[in-house]
């Protein structure tokens, strides 16, 4: 049955797909080709049996809706593990279970798991097949709604199989929903399972993913591949997987570009920093990618970067015409959403997609909706899955076969108080000191005190495949061998507020002055003032043309008290001991140089 319709002869390839078949039992095998035409036929049988709508081909061409169970809508991080030989390699901040007790646990579930289903073969690059940075995959699984995510969000189909050769590297990945279908039993619309694990075993470079059909969870090259196993491959090889968006910024006077990479948590506005418009002249930026980058040290000495993913899983509500025209421009056509509200014209909307509430919907139960229904119409985590080459400010460089060489990197948080709105860090090791101490003060939806921080180093905490110390100690030797030729760092924050509670820096489009700051820094144009925490804008380095009124805010902005900066450097110390003595002595060291300048 493998056998049967295989578009290659590696034997390791083989091998692997004969025994995951042999253990899973599916009644067909498929060997996906990243086709149009195999998208029109997988895309017309999950329309026949009610897994997809179809939306309204003149205002949404080749766009589809999916609803998932109610019970299986996000990320599961409670059944999210690494399972390294060795606890003390997966840390204290990831779930752990030693790799024999895991597969012993995992093989009875995924024995038979796909009776009844098609297992696909999806063969993927992340990055240009071939590229110095890019990676090869293989998923094999039993959701077509996968098959076409993956479709949208990776180089998948032959080509990506053509590159996987006997004794190459590569990874592993197995998706089943764990929902068998018996003979004569009737399908329903997003098979799923209650029990649930997603499970990464990075000495051998493998997925194993049960029970879930929803995005990370099912689509493995995502989070799972492009930063767990990634990071652990980075490790060992020399080179960074990043949270990180990527944006390429050309001066308009003198042509030159640049570019920036930027690490931040959930809700800190990543996704409008990616498809930024400025507000100030002098500046063309274009988006590399919105989430995740691959980080390499090439030839020249410098650190170049890649954006691993074809596509966006872009969280729909919020995004809109007037928060992300550029997205919404994205998402014209081609497009998957998931959880969305249906119109009564076939169309989709959320919250927050227009300023005007549609009278009425189907909400994303499929339920009648109307604005007195008292819920939302779409789910908090709805999504969209759309190709990034839809995206009218993509820069030519995404296509780049070995990347781009990056000028700055930036790390920012949600912060009300404390962190000032941009500042430069005094060297790479207090740059990764920064990285390593993001946070986000909670807010009413989070669990635990308002104001409180979450912790949420480099963005990466969820995402980091081993223990979190080490990797910040990779990133610290990274920044030895770069040298003088490291990018630059800096820390920014555009939601401090002042003492009434309001927000003092405009933000979206207006964050393009903080970035021209930051470029013109890294050229040496900006001399900057140093303090305890960093160096900040001198007077009138900062572009406000057009928002002079900021001015009057600029004092708050960037006030620094040494007294609250002295408590948060207490809470630092808290956090870093639950590392033990894996916390790289350089990273103490900035924390007891930062508390005498303070004090100073």
């Amino acid at each position: 049955m493998v056998r049967e319709g295989a578009t290659t002869t590696n034997p390791e390839v083989l091998q692997w797909v004969t025994e995951v078949a042999e253990l899973t039992k599916p009644s067909a095998v498929v060997w996906c080709d990243g086709s149009q035409d195999e998208w029109n036929q997988i895309t017309a049988e999950m329309v026949e049996t009610g897994s997809l709508i179809p939306l309204n081909k003149d205002l949404r061409p080749g766009s589809y809706l999916a609803r998932s169970h109610p019970a299986d809508v996000a990320r599961v991080e409670d059944r999210t593990f690494i399972c390294s030989e060795n606890e003390a390699d997966a840390g204290p901040t990831n779930n752990w279970r030693a790799p024999a007790d895991m597969k012993a646990e995992l093989m009875p579930l995924f024995d038979g798991s796909m009776t009844g289903r098609t297992m696909y073969v999806v063969p993927f690059s992340m990055g240009p097949v071939g590229g110095a940075i890019s990676q090869l995959g293989i998923e094999l699984t039993d959701s077509p709604y996968a098959v076409l995510n993956m479709r949208i969000m990776t180089r998948m189909g032959q080509a990506a199989l053509d590159g996987i050769t006997p004794g190459s590297e590569w990874v592993r990945t197995v998706h089943s929903v764990g929902a068998p279908l018996l003979e004569g039993a009737e399908d329903v619309a997003w098979p799923c399972n209650d029990t649930k694990y997603i499970t990464h075993f990075p000495e051998t470079l493998e997925v194993w993913s049960y029970g879930s059909g929803y995005g990370g969870n099912a689509l493995l090259s995502k989070k799972c591949f492009a930063l767990r196993i990634a990071s652990v491959m980075g490790r060992s090889e020399g080179w960074l997987a990043e949270h990180m968006l990527l944006l390429k910024l050309t001066n308009t006077e003198t042509g030159k570009a640049y570019h920036l990479s930027a690490a931040f948590p959930s809700a800190c506005g990543k996704t409008n920093l990616a498809m930024l418009q400025p507000t100030i002249s002098g500046w063309k930026v274009e988006t590399i990618g919105d989430d995740i980058a691959w980080l390499r040290p090439g030839r020249d000495g410098r650190l170049y970067a890649i954006n691993p993913e074809a596509g966006f899983f872009g969280v729909a509500p919020g995004t809109g015409e007037s928060t992300n025209p550029v997205a919404m421009e994205t998402l014209w056509g081609n497009t998957i959403y998931t959880n969305v509200a249906l119109t009564d014209d076939g169309d989709v909307w959320w919250e927050g997609k227009t300023d005007e509430v549609p009278a009425h919907l189907t909400d994303w139960l499929g339920e009648s909706w109307t604005p007195e229904s008292g819920r939302p119409a779409a789910h908090p985590n709805s999504r969209f899955t759309a190709p990034i080459q839809q995206t009218p400010t993509l820069a030519d460089d995404w296509f780049e076969q070995d990347g781009v060489p990056l000028d700055a990197i930036l790390f920012g948080g949600r912060r009300a108080t404390n962190i000032p709105l941009v500042a430069q860090s005094l060297s790479w090791q207090h740059g990764v000191f920064v990285g390593a101490t993001i946070s986000s003060e909670k807010t009413a939806a989070q669990e635990g005190t308002v104001g409180e921080l979450r912790r949420d180093p480099f963005a990466m905490l969820p995402f980091c495949g081993y223990n979190m110390a080490d990797y910040w100690g990779h990133w610290l030797e990274v920044g030895e061998k770069l040298g003088d030729k490291a990018p630059k760092i800096f820390q920014v924050n555009w939601f401090r507020k002042g003492a009434d509670g309001r927000f003092l820096w405009p933000g979206f489009g207006d964050n393009s002055r903080v970035i021209d700051w930051v470029i013109r820094s890294v050229e040496g144009e900006h001399e900057g003032r140093r303090t305890a925490i960093g160096t900040l804008p001198a007077a009138g380095e900062l572009n406000l043309s057009g928002i002079e009124s900021v001015e009057s805010e600029l004092d708050e902005l960037f006030a620094i008290d040494p007294a609250s900066w002295l408590a948060e450097c207490d809470l630092t110390e808290e956090f870093f001991a639950q590392f033990g003595d894996r916390v790289p002595a350089a990273l103490q060291t900035e924390l007891s140089e930062l508390r005498a300048r303070l004090s100073a």
